[in-house]
């Protein structure tokens, strides 16, 4: 790689590029095999937006990292993209001679350009064929930005906005195409991020850290290419019989003390001091070990285990699934079929087998937990709805007496249905995130305050819902319900809660509202842009919604004086965009002209003169 290249790497170290390779290259730990192979295509952001959203080049690291995840044999190839579109490495088989060639291509990832066009960048990377899945690996900071020479702006940039959204990712989708989509910044469009992903059954994830974009890749990798790993619980696995080969990626801070194995027979293994079959590496934020013929029994690391850590096997046993989603969604349950084989072949001697699934967290939580029932040589079974919202784990395990195995795939869980409010507009637009919801069987309404609001469908699969006037300096929650009939089944999805001017002065029952997800998507309005008036705004003239406002001010005043500068600095950056604060201060600055010229008249007007009375 060039010296320009190993300048650029920031913080993500070459050695931690090398470690990963040495991981995929010291077996077949990518055990599941597939009959179709699927192929990655690497979609390099380098418009000037780049430049500004990614100040530690996080698309140059995440590029060594994936070339480095890439197990040998796959097909890969990478795409840059700004105003136009170059194929700066085609696809190809993975082996030395391509990550050699990928590994120069960091030159090519900075030649940053005026513009951002996302969607000729999606189409020309799917284009090519290929024998099985394609997966497309977005990194971008997600803004579209299309040239003024194309038209008006932001109109273009807003309709290749929802072509992409409306029409091609579904298309992309039915072509075999996944979009799995990491943003650099959280200043970029995440709504678009997550969307592409959502549609086309790839992941999204927000990277901002080594760490955060270390996860996400292990993510999209092991989606592609699953592999069994052995339960790692607070330093102990087990490892059975059948076990040929064990690789332990051990992450941990680069300041904690140096890791210990310590094997079932008590035998102590460091990195200064292990025997020559045991490879082990050692870097700032993880220790990569490999161990061949392992014992049988339980193994124990002795230091920092990181949250990622993982211990992955191969044997003649694997632990199989079918298709595990990509996008979860609240209130509805997840089915799950996982079943064992050996040798290709069905697993005979499963008497006390059992096999269950979770949920965790983005922090390894168990949010849920189900055991999976045998049918017919296989284990299926429903995991319970989940109930937050954000980037999350679905865990497959299978135990015995005789083995463990474990698989573990990442998942996004969104809303049912997505709701923003239009404060300008005085409504609250609300759009169906689950593929099956439709006007046709849903029916939502909202609570605030105690008054129920009725949503009005205004499309196949969008709803608006009109609010009484309110006061924004107030922040309110809005609880939002879905009745929604599917199968014949009747069911009552709560929607989480949608705080109605989150900025505001006063907050009344906003607390314990539902986590995030990668974004609030901005629903563009099919009546226009929000700058109309609130469609009740003739109720109270404006001239008396000014009156009343001018007659709290002494109560205000008050309250301000009592709370001195804060006060005074609060109402600035509270109202300083509200033209009825411009308006008082205009009348105020009036009135003091006014009552200044009288006082200097009245002092320049000589004294009356009055006669005495007789």
């Amino acid at each position: 790689m060039s010296g320009y290249g190993k300048e650029r790497i920031g913080w993500l170290p070459r050695v931690l590029v090398a470690g990963l390779a040495l991981w995929l290259w010291a077996g077949p730990l990518w055990a599941q095999p597939h009959e179709e192979r699927p192929d990655v295509r690497v979609v390099v952001d380098v418009s000037g937006s780049m430049r500004d959203n990614d100040p530690e080049r996080l698309a140059v690291s995440a590029l060594d990292l994936l070339v480095a995840l890439l197990p040998s044999g796959a097909r890969a190839g990478v795409w840059t993209f700004g105003e136009t579109v170059d194929n700066p490495l085609p696809l190809g088989e993975v082996d030395a001679a391509w990550r050699e060639q990928a590994l120069a291509l960091p030159p090519a990832l900075q030649a940053y350009q005026q513009y951002t066009d996302i969607e000729a960048a999606l189409n020309a990377a799917a284009s090519a064929e290929a024998n099985g899945w394609r997966h497309l690996v977005l990194l971008t900071d997600g803004m579209i930005d299309l040239s003024p020479d194309r038209g008006p702006k932001p109109d273009i940039d807003q309709a290749s906005r929802r072509r992409l959204v409306e029409e091609r990712a579904a298309e992309l989708a039915d072509q075999g195409v996944a979009v799995h989509a990491i943003a650099f910044s959280d200043q970029a469009d995440l709504a678009l991020v997550e969307r592409l992903a959502q549609s086309t059954g790839g992941l999204a994830a927000l990277a901002k850290s080594p760490e955060g974009l270390l996860g996400a890749f292990l993510d999209i990798v092991e989606r592609i290419f699953p592999a069994d790993q052995v339960p790692l619980d607070e330093g102990r696995f087990v490892i059975d019989d059948g076990v040929e080969t064990f690789s332990a990626l051990i992450f941990h801070e680069p300041d904690d003390g140096p890791l210990a194995l310590v094997a079932p027979d008590g035998t102590r293994y460091r990195a200064e001091d292990a025997p020559d079959d045991i490879r082990w590496q050692v870097e700032p934020r993880f220790d990569l070990i490999r161990v061949p013929d392992p014992q049988a029994g339980e193994w124990r690391l002795d230091g920092a285990v990181g949250e990622e850590s993982r211990v992955n096997v191969a044997s003649p046993l694997h632990l199989r699934t079918a298709d595990l989603p990509t996008t979860l969604y609240l209130g509805f349950d997840v089915p799950v079929e996982a079943w064992i084989t050996h040798d290709g072949g069905p697993f005979e001697g499963g008497e006390d087998l059992t096999l269950s699934v979770s949920l965790q967290d983005a922090q390894g939580k168990v949010q849920s937990r189900v055991m999976l029932e045998p049918e017919a040589g296989r284990y299926r079974g429903r995991l319970p709805a989940p109930a937050l919202t954000g980037n999350a784990r679905l865990v497959i395990r299978a135990e015995s007496e005789a083995f463990r195995r474990q698989r573990a795939q990442a998942v996004n869980v969104l809303p049912a249905i997505g709701a923003v409010h239009r404060p300008r507009a005085g409504r609250v637009v609300l759009a169906a995130e689950h593929p099956a919801l439709r006007r046709a069987n849903t029916e939502i309404h909202g609570e605030l305050q105690g008054e129920r609001l009725e949503a009005e469908a205004v499309g196949e699969r969008r709803w608006q819902l009109a609010l009484p006037e309110l006061d924004p300096s107030l922040s309110l929650p809005l609880l939002l319900e879905a009745t929604v009939e599917l199968d014949g089944e009747r069911q009552t999805l709560s929607l989480p809660r949608l705080v109605l001017y989150p900025d505001g002065r006063l907050g009344i029952g906003v607390a314990d509202v539902t986590g995030p997800t990668l974004a609030t998507e901005t629903f563009d309005d099919p009546r226009g842009d929000d700058t109309a008036p609130p469609p009740d705004s003739a109720a109270e003239p404006a001239a008396d919604r000014f009156v009343a406002w001018v007659n709290r001010l002494p109560e205000a005043a008050l309250e301000l004086w009592q709370a001195g500068w804060p006060g005074l600095e609060r109402l600035w950056h509270e109202h300083r965009r509200d033209p009825r604060l411009w308006g008082a201060l205009s009348a105020l600055v009036l009135l003091l002209l006014i009552l200044s010229l009288i006082r200097r008249r009245q002092a320049r007007r000589p004294p009356r003169r009055e006669e005495p009375h007789v």
